[in-house]
């Protein structure tokens, strides 16, 4: 009798134990309605983590996070330190537009605008860790690694990369998924990475490129207000416009979400 009730309670154990990691399992991949894994950017920083608070934690492989991956990403409060670091430095990039436009109306070449551009985003970035000097110790430590720089990319590093001050730019106003999904934040600014097309999800890449009329544009993924002005009137610099056309859904100018109907005209 002991013998069957020792079996018994070995084997709802061991249930148990599988029940449990089976709901960690789908707690971590239900966190978000997008798949960061599916993104190449984001699944090259972070490894799935049922234990984390939002299911990721960085990967000691990724050159970018590598550095992070030391933090406790399972403590809940510290998770939330950062995640309020990283909203402010998302509300920072605001500063950014700001910027384009004034430099724009004061007749800037685009050379002059993504050099300004592109340091101040790295100092929005250090400035976000002014209340936590172990986290910005360690995005020093990672800029020097990469950049050779504690404080970031110069913008000759980035033309030398890309060849055009126009790209430069673009990628001073983009964001990193990885870091965002770590923080509970992919979702939100989903719309703002940019994926490549075979890999996006079904919901993105089944929304098609184009215009519902000669004045107007459909958002699609990885989409910019920079991008479109690009793309759609020959010049990076009419993204205001674009915002000004458009304020009544745009209420914030690095936030435009798939199958948004803009006004071009």
């Amino acid at each position: 009798m002991k013998n069957t009730i020792k079996k018994t309670t070995i084997m709802l154990s061991a249930v148990l134990v599988l029940i449990l990691s089976f709901s960690l399992n789908v707690y971590a991949a239900g966190i978000y309605v997008h798949d960061p894994m599916a993104n190449p950017k984001a699944a090259k920083d972070i490894i799935e983590d049922p234990k984390a608070v939002y299911g990721y934690s960085p990967s000691p492989e990724s050159d970018r996070l590598k550095e992070f991956a030391r933090l406790d990403w399972t403590d809940k409060a510290k998770v939330e330190e950062r995640r309020a670091q990283r909203e402010a430095y998302h509300e920072g990039m605001k500063e950014l537009y700001d910027m384009i436009k004034t430099m724009k109306a004061e007749g800037k070449d685009i050379e002059t605008i993504a050099r300004a551009v592109s340091t101040r985003r790295n100092e929005i970035r250090l400035e976000a860790y002014k209340d936590d000097p172990e986290g910005l110790a360690v995005a020093k430590k990672s800029n020097l690694e990469k950049y050779g720089d504690e404080k970031g990319g110069s913008p000759d590093f980035f033309f030398k990369k890309y060849g055009s001050w126009e790209t430069v730019l673009e990628k001073a106003l983009s964001a990193n998924p990885g870091a965002d999904a770590l923080l509970g934040l992919y979702d939100k600014y989903y719309d703002t990475y940019v994926i490549p097309a075979s890999t996006a999800d079904s919901k993105s890449s089944q929304t098609g490129k184009g215009t519902s009329g000669s004045g107007t544009y459909t958002v699609v993924n990885g989409d910019s207000l920079w991008k479109i002005a690009v793309n759609r009137l020959g010049d990076g610099t009419l993204w205001n416009k674009i915002y000004e056309l458009n304020k009544g859904i745009i209420k914030n100018p690095d936030l435009i979400y798939t199958g948004q109907v803009l006004q071009l005209q």
